[in-house]
């Protein structure tokens, strides 16, 4: 299939000036979608590849249009660390629990993480104990809640990958402008080009192409992603979420793959430049600085987190609170690292659908949205 056919849906959206007025149809085009799968089968071949999707997005959309079924089964489209909740590591998720139980203190979180089991208990299980946990849908959210109850300490779990950021930069400065004493960040923040420097780096894991994350990269652009043809020889191609952009990004990696030339390149170009976006992320620089980060089946990476500055040390709940963390304890069977890394696939768990289902959660990769477990599970007929 030439490239010109198979961009006919991005090439019908590139000149709307606003995306309420994209005809987003033309990427779920039946036709469209049947011709890409061909090709992708024509260009594949005989050969076994290995893509790997590093968003949760993307694992969830693969599963809902069941394209693991329907693509030669010598393309193996393996899950990665690309869900935020499901790389934040137990000893994380052990603290923010040991910070639910200081008097005084209120834990805003996203909902997806109430549920992560720590080593003995979640913020779930505290909330229900009796402890101040509450679930906010925004960073700025937080902000009016310590602003609304001064007599409580408000701390926020800030869990997310760059998209996430910005935004929770832009509350530190909000509470910082306010006098808002009461408000601080417990910051577990990832940057996504360590993980896949760690995965192209592994022998475990023989990554041929990624499938490049299209919400992180609309900040982040696409040189963080250059030293993966660099330095490893391997493609990444961003792409977005719709039927017609996950099988383009698909088909244009096993070409690079099959050709042997190896790049970067943006296929999701109605939502992300190749600058990304400057302003934010001069937002998160004013407020953040690179920290080493433990990440859940990739251990310590370096520089792969970030650290809120000491000039914001007031809204650092780690520098505020001394608390006692229970010892660290993986549970039992669970194999949700070695999912993130791509060595097995979800259902290749001894507890998948079997101990841990979403309504009974043993590791957070079945709990989270995003999480790989729980989106084989919802569409496991079709993976």
């Amino acid at each position: 299939m030439a490239a010109d056919e198979r961009s006919t849906a991005n090439q019908s959206t590139q000149a709307t000036p606003h995306a309420a007025a994209i005809d987003f149809s033309a990427f779920r085009d039946p036709h469209l979608v049947r011709k890409l799968v061909e090709h992708i089968r024509e260009t594949v071949g005989s050969r076994e590849i290995n893509l790997m999707e590093v968003c949760g997005t993307h694992t969830v959309s693969i599963g809902r249009y069941g394209f693991r079924s329907i693509l030669p089964r010598n393309l193996h489209l393996l899950s990665g660390p690309g869900c935020p909740v499901c790389v934040t590591a137990n000893r994380d998720i052990d603290r923010a629990v040991a910070l639910a139980r200081v008097p005084g203190v209120t834990i805003a979180t996203f909902g997806d993480m109430v549920r992560v089991p720590g080593s003995t208990s979640s913020l779930a299980a505290e909330k229900a104990a009796g402890h101040d946990v509450r679930v906010v849908y925004s960073p700025l959210d937080a902000v009016e809640l310590a602003a609304a109850e001064p007599e409580r300490q408000v701390v926020f779990m800030g869990v997310g990958f760059e998209t996430t950021t910005p935004a929770i930069a832009a509350s530190i400065l909000e509470a910082d402008q306010r006098g808002l004493d009461n408000f601080s960040v417990f910051c577990v923040h990832k940057t996504t080009p360590a993980a896949l420097r760690a995965i192209a780096d592994d022998p475990e894991t023989a990554i041929d192409g990624f499938i490049l994350p299209g919400h992180v990269s609309t900040i982040t652009g696409l040189a963080p992603y250059r030293f993966l043809p660099e330095e490893f020889g391997i493609p990444g191609v961003v792409t977005g979420f719709e039927p017609v952009d996950v099988l383009e990004g698909i088909a244009r990696l096993a070409e690079l793959v099959v050709a042997g030339t190896p790049a970067v390149e943006n296929a999701y170009r109605r939502g992300v430049s190749d600058e990304g976006n400057p302003v934010a992320r001069q937002l998160v620089d004013e407020v953040f600085e690179p920290c080493d980060a433990v990440w859940r089946g990739l251990g310590e990476l370096p520089s792969s987190g970030l650290a809120i500055r000491p000039e914001f040390a007031r809204h650092d709940a780690s520098r505020r609170f001394e608390v006692a963390v229970e010892p660290t304890r993986e549970p039992a069977g669970c194999r949700c690292g070695d999912v993130l890394r791509g060595v097995i696939a979800p259902t290749a768990c001894p507890l998948f659908d079997r101990a841990c289902t979403p309504e009974t959660p043993v590791g957070p990769c079945m709990v989270s949205s995003e999480g790989s477990c729980a989106a084989y599970w919802r569409f496991r007929d079709g993976a």
